[in-house]
């Protein structure tokens, strides 16, 4: 089961047969199938998107198959097209990606601007296996809903919870907040809430504008603003965030907190809350 033009951008779409064909090639029988995920699977992809793939093989990689896909990436990054520098996904067998795996242990994954294959559990989560069985673009392979078990409303909810608390410790984390850093962190925050809401997982974009009107007012300039600043996100890697803006984002992050808490416990129980509130409305180290 192949979508034989599988985005409306021809380019984008030539990129996708060199990678799978690639794959094909190197994986030769382990290959099971490769699925786009991601904001082509949920909706709101535009030019200006990463490229979230998976791939799921029979059986592990070995260190000789993990070497050739590491030249083959090399190599698609090299190609003069703007969408082959944003290609982002991970590989792993499908006994590993046919259920949540609560360890989240690391499965091979290029990061979107990276030209190195690496160890990480970026993939490894709810969402993602959500989002492919339920919307993943069949690039090559059977059906996902053939290899991937469904995800309950409740793991999904649980684990948005976890990467609530990944985001506030990654935002700790930077030496300085860059423009597309802080609309990503405000989008992410905003579509984490969507997700305790409804029980599902939607675009960036979709749950920005759900947030609009579903939030408190006092944030709506603030989301609106990540909503506008879409166009050209990479210059925007460069550009320091406005001090006002990161403050104000900063305190988004604990508001986020006390309204996650109230929506999970209203659609899923009482949460099993990550460490935080108040306190991550004074995230240190982020650079004023």
């Amino acid at each position: 089961m192949e979508t034989a033009e599988p985005t409306i951008y021809p380019e984008l779409n030539a990129v996708l047969r060199e990678l799978v064909t690639s794959q094909r090639t190197i994986l030769a029988e382990n290959f099971c199938g490769t699925y786009l995920q991601g904001s082509f699977a949920v909706g709101d992809a535009d030019i200006h998107s990463d490229v979230d793939f998976v791939v799921v093989t029979h059986a592990g990689i070995s260190p000789a198959e993990s070497a050739a896909l590491q030249d083959m990436h090399k190599r698609i990054y090299a190609l003069d097209v703007p969408w082959a520098q944003h290609l982002e996904g991970s590989y792993a067998p499908k006994d590993a990606w046919c259920r949540v795996d609560p360890s989240r242990s690391p499965y091979l994954y290029l990061d979107n601007g990276s030209t190195e294959l690496i160890w990480h559990n970026h993939c490894n989560t709810a969402v993602v296996r959500w989002s492919v069985r339920e919307h993943g673009v069949v690039l090559a392979g059977p059906h996902p809903k053939s290899l991937f078990e469904p995800v309950p409303a409740v793991q999904l909810r649980r684990q948005v919870l976890t990467a609530m608390q990944e985001w506030a410790d990654w935002a700790k984390g930077l030496s300085r907040m860059s423009r597309r850093a802080q609309d990503v962190l405000v989008l992410s925050l905003c579509r984490i809430l969507h997700t305790l809401e409804i029980g599902r997982v939607t675009s960036k974009r979709a749950a920005g504008e759900w947030a609009l009107g579903a939030l408190a007012p006092e944030w709506a300039g603030l989301v609106q603003r990540a909503l506008d600043d879409r166009p050209d996100p990479w210059v925007r890697v460069h550009q320091p965030a406005d001090p006002r803006i990161v403050d104000r984002t900063l305190a988004f992050i604990d508001y986020a907190f006390d309204d996650a808490a109230a929506r999970y416990e209203a659609n899923a129980g009482p949460p099993a809350r990550p460490t935080g509130g108040r306190r991550l409305a004074r995230l240190e180290n982020v650079s004023r």
